[in-house]
């Protein structure tokens, strides 16, 4: 058996909607007996920004590699510590 829902009225802005479900259960107003997983692929994933003490020597010789290869050097640092995480032992 299913639970009566209330409808949610349409909202004049996002605001307006987050105000709204502030206050509100929104077990009033959806069922979720039916609701179903869902795959986001095309999401962007969440990043933390760090700080990290590198050498002055190594920080210019991480920036002379990533000029050689056209790509900013934050973007080589993620892609050299990936490569080094997602080998298999």
């Amino acid at each position: 058996m299913t639970k009566p829902t209330k409808p949610v009225s349409e909202f004049g802005s996002e605001a307006e909607e987050r105000a709204f479900w502030e206050s509100h259960d929104s077990a009033d107003h959806i069922d979720w007996s039916k609701a179903e997983r869902a795959r986001l692929p095309n999401l962007k994933p969440s990043s933390t920004s760090i700080s990290i003490r590198l050498p002055n020597s190594l920080l210019e010789r991480i920036k002379i590699a990533a000029n050689k290869r056209d790509m900013p050097y934050q973007s080589l640092i993620k892609a050299w510590l990936t490569e080094k995480v997602d080998v298999k032992n």
